[in-house]
């Protein structure tokens, strides 16, 4: 192992790749701590300190951002607006024919659809930077009824002039962050976006991970690392299996030469939608908050709505068993649907018709489509349950360890960390094969 990783730092060009990628990443990291113009930075970081989090959505945006949220700095939207733009680019694929046509035309499709990707980025940067600054003006930033009056004047000056150059500069670091992301992409290791995203997440560790240890001790703060381990270790195996379905290419002569008669598989790994479910379910959850913060009018006797205060009791915070068994069930729900979108069996069976190729013991065409719809029902229901505990651990060390909804091990952080370190070092290792015939992984 320490030799391969020699071998890495011997080999000239990979080395500049690593250098570059581990370059922007210090950059990135340093950006999240500059802070916006007109931010009382004092007055931030001492809410932060008494408060420690927020909740709901913004809890999983600042989880992103890798806590520049909360610091109000000039890339405190992180990645989260590409992210949202990719995943509304990917739906549109079903709902608009032309984007269904420009992923099938190839790399020149591909560019089409990534400047879309692009400029929705920038248009939900801009709405999301808006709110951001309009929330942080009106003291409602961080849960309200904290006593610290702090949290109250995070900004120095809230004129409509400053208030834009705010806007602006969000948005601004926003389209840094993209340009980052590609240019990672093109000269460095590993995919941008997915690195920058690791990068976030892996900054909130050792925050959290003290945090455990100055609440509850040693003891417990053993006990969730070595939860921790037990749950990487789960989290890799499953991310790794996959049913792989036979296909055999029939054996067709073009000229004088043979061509195919070969065996291949088709990968269905049991999680095919990633974190998304996850994603979508935290947002869904967070539009009922969303309504009773702004329906907390009190009446005559000066009491709040009875829904309202339902709704406060039981979908603002994540220690509530009905949350729970709704987050559970939706993240179930939308890895169907995401599975659904991403893979379409007809296709896949159109494909392998049109080149000659079979599933042994199954007929081409409709009977193959049908086939392959049945593996990935069976194979989407383990995967989704999966999704679903793996999202409630941080809810459970909230309602037994009391650490906050950023809790490392668990959730879409721990998702995104090993997905993204298995796809990078796999990225190396290929680079290494080609150079020494011997890669990284044994």
């Amino acid at each position: 192992m320490f030799s391969a990783i020699a071998r890495v730092f011997r080999t000239p060009d990979l080395r500049r790749k690593i250098a570059f990628t581990l370059a922007i990443i210090a950059i990135y990291r340093l950006g999240a701590h500059v802070p916006t113009p007109f931010v009382d930075f004092p007055n931030v970081q001492t809410c932060l300190d008494q408060t420690g989090s927020t909740d709901g959505l913004l809890s999983l945006v600042n989880l992103f951002s890798g806590g520049a949220l909360l610091q109000l700095s000039i890339f405190a939207l992180g990645v989260m607006p590409y992210i949202t733009a990719t995943i509304i680019v990917q739906l549109l694929r079903v709902v608009i024919p032309h984007f269904e046509t420009l992923y099938k035309e190839g790399q020149a499709g591909q560019s089409r659809l990534t400047q879309y990707t692009r400029y929705l980025t920038i248009a939900l940067a801009l709405l999301q930077s808006t709110t951001l600054v309009t929330v942080a003006r009106s003291g409602q930033l961080f849960p309200t009824g904290t006593g610290v009056p702090e949290c109250e004047a995070l900004l120095t000056e809230e004129a409509w002039w400053a208030q834009l150059l705010m806007i602006i500069t969000m948005t601004a670091g926003t389209g840094l962050i993209m340009w980052f992301a590609e240019l990672v992409t093109e000269r460095g290791v590993g995919n941008g976006m997915s690195i920058l995203i690791f990068t976030s997440i892996a900054a909130t560790f050792p925050a959290a991970l003290w945090a455990i240890q100055a609440t509850n001790g040693f003891e417990v703060f053993l006990l969730v690392l070595a939860v921790g381990i037990a749950v990487v270790a789960l989290v890799v195996f499953v991310e790794q299996s996959q049913r792989r379905i036979p296909v055999q290419y029939a054996k067709r002569m073009v000229g004088r030469r043979t061509l195919g008669g070969t065996n291949t598989y088709i990968p269905i790994k049991v999680n095919m939608a990633g974190v998304v479910p996850v994603i979508f379910a935290s947002s869904l959850l967070y539009i009922p908050a969303l309504i009773a913060q702004f329906n907390q009018t009190p009446d005559a006797d000066g009491n709040v709505p009875g829904w309202v205060s339902w709704i406060q009791a039981y979908f603002t915070t994540g220690d509530s068993p009905i949350y729970m068994a709704v987050y559970f069930l939706l993240i179930i729900g939308f890895t169907y649907f995401y599975v659904a979108i991403t893979f379409n069996p007809v296709e896949v069976a159109d494909n392998m018709k049109k080149y000659g190729g079979f599933i042994p013991g199954i007929r081409a065409g409709r009977p193959t489509a049908e086939y392959l719809d049945y593996v990935l029902t069976r194979i989407t229901l383990p995967g989704s349950i999966y999704l679903g505990l793996i999202a409630l651990l941080p809810l459970i060390a909230l309602a037994t360890v009391g650490a906050n909804q950023n809790f490392p091990f668990g959730g879409a952080s721990i998702l995104i960390i090993v997905g993204v370190g298995l796809e990078t070092v796999k990225q190396i290792d290929a680079q290494l094969q080609q150079r020494h015939y011997e890669g990284l992984l044994r």
